[in-house]
């Protein structure tokens, strides 16, 4: 793999050399080459199979450097049809984003501190993700371990990042367009690459 993208850049950082091809789970399209550190960061921490602590790092994807991520994210057209994020992307922006003002807090002198850490973890499967369940939940906290803060269901959970979406990155929301299925594969389909869109062309 490191052969097959060496000499590009990283599409996301765009500055280290590119070393894997990154590709979306949920749809199986290629996105683009990407380096080692990036693909990383954009990969969900995964605890078990659909359990994800939500560290750190997700306040540079969905904060500090949402457009950038979002434009990325949105190069695999399935999302993109969908007007929303790969499920465990998903999953993990429900709980940083809309779960955090739900998170207890505790008093550390004059101030008051977050409370444990937070974990989502959803029902179903990527394959059919309309009837997922997210269950946001902090982890360590004195009040009580596994304390659930929020159960919200993919289909909610798409609304309200569509509406976060169309305010924080108006030109990612107009590209992505309505939310049609009709064209989308019902299961995962095989690893492809795109050579029609702009810069693609390297696959």
């Amino acid at each position: 793999m490191s052969r097959q993208v060496a000499g590009w850049v990283c599409a996301a950082c765009s500055i280290a050399p590119a070393a894997v091809l990154d590709h979306c789970h949920e749809h199986g399209y290629v996105r683009a080459p990407v380096c080692t550190s990036c693909n990383t960061l954009e990969r969900p921490d995964h605890l078990y199979a659909n359990d994800i602590r939500v560290a750190g790092r997700y306040t540079r994807l969905f904060d500090t450097d949402h457009a950038v991520w979002l434009h990325y994210w949105h190069r695999c057209p399935g999302c993109r049809t969908r007007t929303t994020l790969p499920l465990p992307h998903l999953a993990a922006w429900t709980a940083h984003t809309h779960c955090q003002p739900l998170r207890p807090t505790h008093r550390q002198g004059r101030a008051r501190k977050p409370c444990g850490v937070l974990r989502v973890s959803w029902t179903g499967s990527q394959n059919t993700p309309r009837s997922c369940l997210l269950t946001v939940s902090v982890d360590f906290c004195p009040s009580g371990e596994h304390r659930v803060l929020a159960r919200v269901p993919y289909r909610e959970a798409v609304a309200r990042f569509g509406a976060w979406l169309a305010a924080a990155v108006p030109a990612v929301a107009a590209a992505a367009g309505p939310d049609r299925l009709d064209s989308l594969p019902a299961e995962p389909r095989p690893v492809i690459a795109d050579t029609s869109g702009e810069g693609l062309a390297l696959f």
